[in-house]
């Protein structure tokens, strides 16, 4: 399938999330992933996610996250990173927002294997969270599967389902904090770019929230 087809049919199915979310709960992440290897056994990993309550222009959370990485082997990482969040919370019923700083430092592991035709990933972060004047710290477990839709040997396989489940624990109080998941479409346009398109479920102790989620993955 050519680029532009591709693109064509990105863009057709956003639309219609697009207009939906303009009328519901229904929120919108755009994400930027990237990865900058060094060598082979160092990386630069570089993120930006730009969060909205609905389809864009109304902001719920900025995310910049950056760390330096290594590879233990070349399925096994091990990454020291720091983040910067800034959320625009709504307070109560209201219209009124306020603003919460987080600086962020965590740690993760992340391991990744093959099974037959379907490629899972590990990923185990500890967060220390310095949230304005509090201090938090919270523990992550990512699972993520990806199924391609025309399998080849050669592993040229360009379009592919993304699934992916992540809990979040917290080290005191209420211990469960929220639980994700994803489910969507991919496609892998090079070794350097690929997009994901889907949905996301976000579950919280005593509520929840979806959101359509596009992703870019790039590697320079």
């Amino acid at each position: 399938m050519k680029k532009s087809k591709i693109a064509a049919l990105t863009i057709a199915l956003m639309l219609p999330f697009f207009a939906l979310s303009q009328d519901s709960n229904l929120g919108n992440w755009l994400i930027y992933i990237g990865n900058k290897k060094l060598n082979s056994k160092w990386n630069i990993h570089n993120e930006v996610q730009y969060r909205n309550y609905n389809a864009i222009g109304d902001l719920e959370q900025l995310l910049l996250r950056t760390g330096v990485g290594y590879n233990i082997t070349e399925s096994h990482n091990l990454l020291l990173g720091y983040g910067y969040i800034l959320s625009e919370n709504y307070i109560g019923e209201s219209d009124d927002k306020e603003s919460v700083n987080e600086h962020r430092i965590f740690q993760q592991f992340t391991t990744k294997q093959n099974i037959g035709k379907l490629s899972l990933s590990h990923r185990y972060r500890f967060e220390q969270r310095f949230v304005e004047s509090d201090f938090k710290m919270r523990f992550r477990y990512f699972l993520g599967l990806k199924i391609p839709l025309k399998y080849k040997e050669d592993g040229n396989n360009p379009l592919y389902i993304s699934l992916y489940n992540e809990i979040f624990l917290n080290t005191k109080s209420s211990v469960f904090d929220r639980n994700r998941v994803f489910g969507g479409l991919g496609y892998k346009f090079s070794k350097a770019l690929r997009f994901e398109l889907g949905y996301m479920n976000q579950f919280f102790e005593n509520s929840g929230r979806d959101q359509i989620n596009l992703i870019a993955f790039v590697n320079f």
